[in-house]
């Protein structure tokens, strides 16, 4: 076994390549019919490629605005092109030896597998230097089991979740690494790197800049951690600033990297670069200069950007209450379903226990190892505490849960190996295996019956499968081209199969648009009217039963969109014909203007 370990040890480099090879062979079999079929599930995936074939087609580097949606003016889209970049390239690599439809299939197939190589490595670095430099194969065998996160990086998965994860996961490790210069630089690096794409991992970068500080108070040796730390992150959000923020993130807003995010980072850094020089004898000095730091950084952030100390997306309390609130993804994990729940919290659960073990493994032996493990634990916590608030925070929980699974098996297993009962010794063991690495509830929940499904429940699951097919939407695609007012689910989806364009898509800065689509189908049919002429609509279109149709029929039972559904159809919408089995109902839009309707959005 000795002799295992020292080669696993020493050859942990190729098996972190295996591993990510391997995975990658066995994501593209379980994906390849999506591949065929350019079945990307999410909108985000298909406002994404719109994104890239629009720089490929000349669009300026810094203008993101999707000109297909919501015509002429295009829609707002806060992301960064730093994602656009593998894809572009994959595309342009696949026609060298491809046609187009193909280039983009072997791009969307490729691209999300490249974050997980980083992603594997920064797993494989936290174990190696927080439990064993051969335990790595054991939060390995946890990721594979991590089916929230692996969801993110399977083909066809092109946003940009994969590369904020893998940052998250290269962040942990440099919290982790016992060379401080080395570890800050890392954690530092990664962090802006993932600013640069997006704020979703805000909250941990925060952790993690937090961790750099208290490992300073705690030791002034740690200074040259905490002094790269802020230099990285400061100067990594300066250039990708300059280098990705678009036209629109040059002003201050809150919801991207902006000059109210760089303006902290650079305050930040500045004052923490300070500190760190400073670095006095006593840890009580060090404490007050740095909770001074951040008190300086929160007055300055109030002060100079009070309009950020709300919710970041900005959006209008009806815009709020008509659609964001009602996110899936948005809801807290005690909103699901048990089953869910169990499948999800399972991993970070196990994780949470994992953590605890080897924090107090390592509290006495060593004062650094103990500092460091605490540090990368605090973080590893947040988001598996944080399902309580949204479950999208679920891939990231099942993520850092890993290290934390590999640790409780590592830890208790030469104990369960070692009973003096041999039956119990193998059976604890292999339970121990089975639970601590997570794959007990997802196997065991393959033998438990599902619930029932409803004729209802089973309604929706078939539209919403059907309507995003291209089966569905090929004699969508060959009627002449114009813009389309439908559903914010499928606007993506239609400007990324269809030549259509169309009114809006679920990305909030665009809340006039949202607004008006919803209120067009909940509302009496004159406001329909109203706003499908507003925003130019050549066709309107539904796909009757699909999930964001069943809140027009139980929130606004006497709207348009019910009326629609029950065939009273006003004489300024043409039915278009389609095939008897099409999913859709699709009337092209005719007629002048009607007066302007008595409602009000107040």
């Amino acid at each position: 076994m000795d002799k295992l370990l020292a080669w696993t040890a020493r050859h942990w480099r190729w098996l972190v390549l295996a591993y990510w090879l391997g995975a990658c062979v066995w994501f593209l079999f379980s994906r390849w019919r999506g591949i065929e079929l350019f079945q990307l599930n999410d909108t985000d995936d298909n406002m994404r490629i719109a994104q890239v074939r629009a720089l490929l087609n000349g669009q300026d580097w810094f203008d993101l605005r999707q000109y297909r949606m919501d015509p002429p003016l295009g829609a707002n889209i806060h992301w960064s092109r730093i994602v656009d970049l593998p894809i572009a390239g994959l595309i342009l690599l696949g026609r060298l030896f491809t046609t187009g439809p193909n280039a983009e299939r072997f791009a969307v197939a490729v691209a999300p597998l490249l974050p997980y190589l980083p992603m594997c490595m920064g797993l494989a670095l936290t174990a190696r230097r927080l439990i064993h430099p051969a335990a790595f194969p054991l939060a390995f065998a946890a990721l594979f089991f991590a089916a929230s996160t692996n969801g993110m990086v399977m083909p066809t998965r092109i946003d940009h979740h994969g590369w904020q994860l893998a940052m998250l996961a290269l962040t942990i490790a440099g919290v982790a690494d016992p060379d401080g210069k080395r570890g800050g630089l890392v954690a530092g690096a990664a962090s802006a790197f993932s600013l640069s794409i997006g704020l979703e991992s805000l909250i941990y970068i925060a952790l993690a800049a937090a961790a750099q500080v208290l490992m300073w108070v705690d030791d002034r040796s740690q200074r040259e951690r905490m002094a790269t730390f802020a230099v990285s992150l400061a100067a990594g959000c300066t250039v990708g600033f300059l280098l990705f923020a678009s036209y629109a993130n040059r002003a201050p807003v809150c919801d991207a990297l902006s000059p109210v995010w760089l303006s902290d980072a650079l305050l930040g850094g500045a004052l923490l670069w300070l500190i760190a020089s400073l670095s006095p004898e006593r840890w009580t000095v060090r404490l007050a200069l740095a909770a001074g730091a951040g008190v300086i950084v929160a007055a300055f952030h109030a002060l100079a950007w009070p309009h950020c100390l709300t919710r970041l997306e900005g959006v209008s309390p009806q815009v709020a209450q008509l659609w964001l609130n009602n996110v899936r993804e948005a809801k807290p994990i005690t909103d699901y379903g048990w089953q869910d729940q169990l499948r999800t919290a399972a991993l970070p659960g196990v994780g949470l226990i994992g953590w605890a073990l080897l924090a107090r493994h390592h509290w006495r032996p060593e004062r650094d190892l103990a500092r460091r493990t605490l540090a990368a634990a605090a973080i590893s916590v947040a988001p598996a505490l944080l399902l309580l608030w949204q479950m999208r925070t679920g891939p990231a929980a099942q993520l850092l849960a890993c290290t934390g699974a590999a640790a409780l098996v590592w830890v208790l297993l030469p104990r369960a190996w070692g009973s003096k009962n041999w039956l119990v010794g193998a059976v604890g063991s292999a339970a121990l295996v089975v639970v601590g690495v997570g794959a007990a509830a997802p196997l065991a929940l393959n033998f438990v019956p599902g619930k029932p499904r409803k004729e209802w429940d089973k309604q929706v699951d078939k539209a919403n499968r059907l309507c995003p097919s291209l089966w569905a939407l090929r004699p969508i695609a060959k009627l002449p081209k114009g813009t389309i007012f439908t559903f914010l689910d499928l606007g993506p989806r239609i400007i990324s199969v269809t030549h259509h364009n169309a009114v809006a898509g679920p990305y909030h800065r665009n809340g006039e648009a949202i607004l008006d689509l919803m209120q067009a189908f909940r509302g009496p049919e004159p406001q329909a009217h109203q706003l499908v002429l507003k925003h130019h609509a050549d066709y309107l279109m539904i796909c009757p039963m699909m999930s964001q149709a069943t809140i027009f029929m139980s929130r606004a039972p006497n709207g348009f969109y019910v009326q629609l559904i029950h065939g009273k159809v006003p004489a300024w919408l043409q039915p278009v014909p389609l095939p008897a089995d099409s999913p859709f109902r699709i009337w092209r839009v005719v007629g002048s203007a009607p007066p302007p309707p008595p409602y009000s959005r107040g």
